[in-house]
């Protein structure tokens, strides 16, 4: 059972956390489910419509038989889906090998926790333990290697690491 401290504390956090307020925050959160492109449909797009088509009529063969062309359909999605998200993979395996990272140069959990703790202690609430150590940041590209494949390699170890 909560006690009533807890409870006003939540209450608090509560406040504080109801997303973007500007209209420009509200924007940029808007967008955060499309970055990849993996969101779209296929038939959104004309190209890709024509192209998600085309591949269920060769799936097809040629048959009239209207549940064979939905399966068709079904299959040419999930082939022309498992496409894009090829293409995802190999555009950020190319940008972690040129930047070293795929995003922030550092865990941003520590940081995160030192914030919360550093606002507790200003609210007069005293933060157990003592406050957590906020990391240096690391230069990605130091420890990447210069040649290949173990360039290649150490991009694909890093962005399978941020993509977890």
């Amino acid at each position: 059972m909560a006690t009533e401290r807890q409870i006003a504390a939540n209450r608090r956090n509560a406040r504080k956390s109801t997303g973007p307020r500007s209209s420009a925050a509200k924007k940029r959160a808007s967008r955060n489910a499309y970055r990849h492109g993996l969101t779209l449909s296929l038939t959104s797009s004309p190209e890709l419509a024509k192209r998600l088509d085309a591949l269920a009529r060769k799936i097809a063969g040629g048959s009239k038989n209207e549940i064979v062309l939905e399966h068709a359909r079904a299959a040419a999605q999930a082939e022309l889906d498992l496409a894009r998200v090829r293409q995802i993979k190999i555009a950020l395996i190319k940008s972690v090998s040129a930047l070293g990272a795929l995003g922030a140069p550092y865990d941003m959990l520590p940081v995160i926790k030192a914030y919360l703790y550093l606002e507790l202690a200003l609210e007069g609430e005293t933060p157990r333990g003592r406050p957590p150590k906020i990391p240096e940041p690391v230069d990605p590209l130091a420890t990447m290697p210069t040649q290949e494949p173990g360039r290649t390699a150490e991009a694909i170890r890093r962005g399978a690491a941020g993509a977890a």
